[in-house]
């Protein structure tokens, strides 16, 4: 066999190899998710390179169905929105253990960008996650402290994100709901993982990483 052929054939082998890892690496490590709420859809792209725990467990709410029928409990305008953790009458719903803080994974919490809530400690974090409406590097990770985890973002509708954002608020139902309750009620009618045909188009490599 003459030397050309040969190097024919071993690119086409290296080409198809690198083209089958890429989409695996695609599917793997940017899965997406998509969700459905009263206020309209949008799509969520999940980092499990960078944040794989509180990926995982992230999905695991998803599949089991966690989502469906929660609200979004607290508005911010110019800060964040956040969901994830009462259902349609304001009750705190039984979640899964706590997960470790994965903060430091370079990711930071910029306008679009999806990360875990959690109370003052820092690996308290569960099932309620948040959508900044705006560079809040606040709370990204210092030497001195924790962050707060960014382990995804919204790829598509973020038009819906931003007009939830602009809701108005006011005191909740419950003792534990103070403030920042929107008065017409939102709800997470469903979140599903998209398939790989159905993704939304994004661009993974341009992520912002901490400056």
């Amino acid at each position: 066999m003459q030397r050309s052929s040969v190097l024919a054939i071993l690119f086409a082998v290296l080409f198809t190899s690198a083209h089958a890892q890429s989409d695996t690496e695609i599917t793997t490590d940017y899965p997406q998710v998509a969700v459905e709420t009263t206020a309209g859809n949008f799509v969520i792209e999940l980092f499990s390179s960078r944040a794989p725990l509180t990926v995982s467990n992230f999905l695991q709410y998803v599949n089991s169905g966690f989502y469906n029928g929660t609200v979004f409990h607290r508005i911010v305008e110019g800060f964040v929105i956040q969901a994830g953790g009462y259902d349609s009458s304001y009750k705190p719903k039984e979640t899964r253990a706590d997960i470790p803080n994965e903060s430091g994974n370079g990711l930071n919490n910029r306008r679009g960008f999806v990360a875990m809530a959690r109370t003052g400690e820092p690996h308290s974090a569960n099932s309620q996650f948040y959508i900044n409406l705006a560079d809040n590097l606040a709370l990204d990770p210092r030497p001195t402290r924790w962050g707060y985890t960014v382990f995804g973002r919204v790829v598509e509708g973020m038009e819906v994100v931003d007009e939830i954002g602009y809701r108005a608020t006011g005191p909740g139902p419950t003792p534990e709901l103070v403030k920042d309750v929107p008065k017409d009620p939102i709800m997470i009618t469903k979140i599903s993982v998209l398939a790989p045909a159905d993704r939304a188009k994004s661009a993974p490599d341009e992520m912002p990483v901490d400056e």
